[in-house]
């Protein structure tokens, strides 16, 4: 029998009963047909031993549903669904028990299923990684989540902004975009307004995070900064935005403007420093001046080195700075670019007193943590705030190993860069090769059976991945796109000629589409093409859901 696969039936009568002695006829209707599947015996069984394994009617207790054949076939009996609450999202559909896959970081922590909202998402190129993230973002807005995209190395969030009305931020070659990565931001318009020991605490916060980024850009030029550095860089600061004067009114700095303080210093400055003349501080700081100097006349510009001169439009559901226009100048310029949009974003970021939940996708992080140690420090407090400050840090790889080339083996860049993972309590493993498979087995303590989900059945379409959340054991998730979403999140499209385009491919032509699972908006009963069970699916608002 078949429950006999999944309990133990000792002392369970399984048995056939017997006819009973005396059948009831039943009544006949229509053409003379006798009436079927209808009970032969009491409603609520024989209470003899062997003959009726309830003394309840089921019926009276529990609603009754008829289907056909067709349509309960795809049942399985005493599967349990993936415990993960309906609340967010609905993203896509857990292939193992069918069930739709819902996602929504903040609920979860307040649920108690991880301790911090942040998310870590790895995948090879061409597995959907971006389209996963972006249907997700875009999924989440529905629910007064924002997103920031604090820097788009790739261009590829682009299209979704577009698709929405929204003018991304690019900058780079020929864009007359600037941003000051000393920008105060919304702290100047809020100043006036707060007492003396409010004005104290942010200041101190934003010019700490200013230090750590100075002093970070110029390790990234080859230089380890010092504390005496530290110390001057933050002096500099404390003068230049007008805290000296018993914080009357802030004003607006720039990088040039401390570069000047430091090349040529007055007397307050370098005895405020602790110097014995103006020859040993020009001496001592020579080096962090010419490091800092590059960011003015090196590749990057004209580009953090001016005011500010745009602004944020915090009421969109998405907002984006594109970095794609600066490939051309190398790794470094971008890497440099991330960390000064990662501290200016935070910070813009924190003093938003909208009381909304936002999420920082940061692509391609591990670019900005090979600038030095304080660049993965950085990245480690934005995850370590991240609850407290209401915002979902989501951090866009490709594989372990990014991690772990921060710095030298066994070095505290490496260190504090592997520990990342932890503080991101959602992994998401798209389909890996056998060896990164055996790297995330490794990081992450995955059992075996979840890395051959990676190395296997996640290599075997689009969008699929292993979700786990904490030690929970992994879910295999399936993600769906709508017709319209495909075509948004597309990142193949510039690899297709002018005539290839999405009106005319078609999923599986001739393997010109590597799309994820969609359906059309208007085709009923659409069969997933990469499914396991071929379930219909059916879409709801543009979304693609799995019945």
């Amino acid at each position: 029998m078949l429950l006999s696969q999944f309990t133990d039936l000792d002392g369970v009568p399984v048995r056939t009963p017997p006819e009973p002695e005396h059948a009831v006829e039943q009544p006949r209707r229509g053409r003379g047909r006798q009436r079927v599947n209808r009970p032969t015996g009491p409603r609520q069984g024989h209470r003899e031993p062997g003959r009726g394994w309830s003394a309840v009617d089921a019926s009276r207790r529990a609603p009754v549903y008829r289907a056909t054949t067709a349509q309960i076939g795809g049942l399985f009996p005493l599967l349990a669904s993936n415990g993960v609450p309906a609340v967010g999202a609905r993203l896509g559909y857990d292939t193992q028990s069918g069930g739709a896959f819902y996602v929504h970081p903040t609920e979860w922590v307040l649920r108690g299923m991880v301790t911090n909202p942040n998310l870590a998402i790895f995948g090879e190129p061409g597995r959907g990684k971006s389209s996963t993230v972006l249907a997700m973002i875009l999924r989440l807005s529905q629910f007064g989540v924002r997103t920031l995209i604090s820097g788009d190395v790739k261009g590829e969030y682009t299209p979704l902004l577009r698709a929405l009305g929204i003018t991304p931020i690019a900058l780079g070659r020929g864009s007359p975009r600037r941003l000051n990565a000393l920008d105060l931001g919304p702290i100047r318009g809020r100043w006036a307004g707060w007492g003396v020991e409010r004005q104290r605490e942010e200041l101190t916060g934003i010019l700490s995070r200013w230090t750590r980024l100075l002093t970070a850009l110029a390790e990234a030029q080859g230089y380890s900064p010092t504390v005496t550095d530290e110390l001057v860089i933050s002096t500099v600061l404390h003068r230049l935005v007008g805290a000296a004067d018993g914080y009357s009114e802030l004003r607006p700095i720039t990088i040039p403007q401390v570069v000047d303080q430091l090349a040529r210093p007055d007397d307050d400055l370098w005895q405020a420093t602790r110097f014995a003349s103006h020859r040993q501080f020009v001496d001592h700081t020579r080096q962090i001046t010419d490091a800092l100097s590059n960011l003015v006349v090196g590749p990057l510009a004209g580009l953090f080195d001016e005011p500010t001169n745009f602004d944020l439009d915090w009421d969109a559901p998405v907002q984006s700075m594109d970095l794609s226009l600066l490939r051309a100048r190398g790794d470094e310029a971008i890497a440099v670019a991330l960390t000064c949009l990662g501290s200016w974003s935070s910070m813009i970021t924190d003093l938003q007193d909208d009381g909304d939940v936002r999420i920082v996708v940061r692509d391609e992080v591990w670019r900005q943590m090979r600038l030095g140690l304080r660049a993965v420090q950085a990245v480690d407090s934005d995850l370590r705030l991240s609850r407290a400050e209401r915002k979902v840090q989501l951090l866009v790889m490709h594989k372990p190993s990014d991690l772990l080339s921060v710095g030298a083996v066994g070095s505290q860049e490496v260190s504090i860069a592997k520990d990342l993972l932890a503080l991101c309590s959602t992994r998401i493993l798209l389909g890996q090769s056998t060896r990164v498979g055996d790297e995330l087995a490794d990081e992450l303590g995955l059992s075996e059976r979840e890395q051959a989900v990676l190395t296997g059945w996640a290599m075997e379409g689009q969008g699929r991945a292993l979700w786990k959340l904490e030690n929970s054991p992994g879910m295999k998730i399936q993600t769906v796109l709508s017709a319209t979403e495909r075509t948004i999140f597309d990142t193949n499209a510039g690899l297709r000629t002018t005539s290839d385009t999405p009106d005319h491919a078609t999923p599986g032509a001739g393997g010109r589409r590597p799309w994820l699972v969609a359906v059309s908006d208007h085709a009923a009963g659409h069969t997933d093409p990469g499914g396991d069970t071929g379930a219909p699916t059916s879409s709801l608002n543009g979304t693609a859901t799995r019945r």
